[in-house]
């Protein structure tokens, strides 16, 4: 006989916050989080060029400072979550305009040094806002190493 466990895991949810607020121009009323941590694993939520704290896009026509937004918000919700740029084991660029591949990727490197993540890359139409020229999606396993 196979025993099934159906206890319920436990999630970290980091940020929580609903669209109404985010995207108060738009008619959604979703829950979300920026982050959760389930079975050692942190999963992240898209990152682009705005302040996590305010909601205010930063780098408008920057794609290289939307960038650094994005990293610096992935490793202050990973430090949130108990792990760090060294654990992320997936990366997932969505770029607005193939030609800021470069930048993007330069920028990312340089947050990544040594990580050697998995990573996959995409252009796309748009992302959620018009201003937004990319986003930076992030998973990473929990390594129990002193950060």
């Amino acid at each position: 006989m196979v025993m099934t466990d159906t206890t319920t895991p436990t999630h970290t949810r980091i940020r929580p916050f609903n669209t109404k607020d985010t995207y108060p121009e738009q008619n959604l009323d979703n829950d979300l989080c920026q982050a959760v941590v389930a079975g050692g694993v942190v999963y992240l939520r898209g990152q682009i060029g705005q302040d996590l704290e305010t909601r205010e896009s930063v780098g408008i026509g920057d794609v290289e400072a939307q960038t650094e937004k994005a990293m610096s918000n992935i490793a202050m919700l990973l430090d949130e979550a108990g792990s760090s740029l060294r654990d992320i084991v997936k990366v997932t660029v969505y770029l607005t305009d193939i030609r800021y591949r470069e930048t993007v990727y330069r920028v990312m490197g340089r947050w990544l040094k040594g990580v050697f993540p998995v990573s996959t890359g995409l252009v796309v139409e748009a992302l959620a806002r018009p201003e937004w020229l990319v986003e930076i999606d992030a998973t990473a396993v929990i390594s129990g190493e002193a950060k």
